[in-house]
């Protein structure tokens, strides 16, 4: 299982950079309105109306939705709390530690797709992350919308509102749109709870999070919903001022930053904790100094879905556990 999570990391550390570096392309979603952070959730929208992905390509869904693909971890968390962990008949292979999912159904690399194999199955609809599509692919699963199965590309959102409108956007291809409500109304008002008590700390602390650890640091500007988080529970990211999404840092820019807190998602080594702790020169460090190195949960930061609160409140209580303890 570790093996497979060290894969998953550096898969999308390797994604997400390159994504970061193509940013402004024709495949990029376009903007859809959303409700913001502190707006009421009683009043539940209009499902939209399905004719393009979530990256704009059109699509056709069938009649009946009964049999679904699932690519990429986040779409399958999404479609297992709207009541369909049942009708998946195959994943990706990151996905297989879901809880909700039958046991034993195919799996697929998120890379290098076996398109013979999806058409064999013959599924109803194939939800598939954007990240399929780096590598200069246009469209890796043409052959399987010519053999007539809709495919719905979801690109790994950016933003909170993002995964929100993933989730509204997921809930009405399955028409489920008053549990996909009910998930974005429990969302927000945890989201809603962090932040008013997030505006009562007194004093900001300067927060770096790493999702890659040395020799290859890499952390976030403000272009992720990472970022976000952070504001929400009322602290800094020391990345603030860089307006791009994710990229590599070096050593001395930790140390002339100085974090009050160091958060990081690593779980691929034995002891990510102490090999912040012991790396040389980073004693200097007032995180390293007083201890205030924390773990986060990996899937609920990694994946853009609607557990990404499991890692808010983690971060709010490593943060500030006077505030949140």
């Amino acid at each position: 299982m570790r093996k497979s999570v060290r894969r998953l990391v550096c898969l999308m550390v390797a994604l997400l950079i390159l994504a970061a570096c193509g940013a402004g392309g024709s495949s990029a979603p376009a903007p859809r309105p959303v409700s913001g952070p502190d707006d009421p959730v009683a009043e539940q929208p209009a499902p939209p109306v399905v004719t393009t992905d979530r990256e704009g390509h059109p699509i056709t869904l069938p009649e009946q939705i009964n049999t679904i693909i699932s690519i990429g971890p986040s779409n399958t968390e999404v479609l297992v709390a709207l009541g369909f962990g049942d009708n998946i008949i195959a994943t990706d292979i990151f996905s297989e530690d879901i809880e909700g999912i039958q046991p034993g159904i195919s799996q697929f690399e998120l890379l290098s797709i076996d398109v013979e194999q999806l058409i064999d199955l013959q599924p109803d609809i194939i939800f598939v992350t954007g990240m399929t599509r780096v590598g200069g692919y246009d469209d890796p699963l043409s052959m399987v919308t010519q053999a007539g199965i809709t495919v719905i590309y979801m690109p790994s959102s950016a933003s909170i509102a993002d995964i929100k409108e993933d989730i509204r956007f997921m809930a009405a291809v399955v028409d489920a749109a008053p549990v996909g409500e009910a998930i974005i109304a429990e969302m927000q008002t945890e989201i809603d709870r962090i932040r008013q008590i997030g505006q009562t700390v007194a004093e900001r602390r300067a927060v770096y999070f790493e999702i890659s650890p040395a020799p290859h640091m890499v952390s976030f500007g403000t272009q992720t919903f990472l970022h976000e988080m952070i504001e929400v529970v009322g602290a800094e990211n020391i990345f603030a001022d860089r307006d791009e999404a994710w990229f590599s840092i070096a050593d001395e820019v930790l140390l002339a930053a100085n974090p009050d807190v160091i958060l990081t998602s690593v779980n691929f080594i034995d002891d990510p904790i102490g090999e912040i702790m012991d790396r040389p020169g980073w004693g200097a460090i007032t995180a390293v100094q007083n201890g205030a190195v924390f773990p986060i949960s990996t899937d609920a930061s990694n994946r853009p879905s609607h557990n990404i609160v499991i890692a808010l409140r983690e971060m709010a209580q490593a943060i500030y556990p006077d505030y949140f303890g």
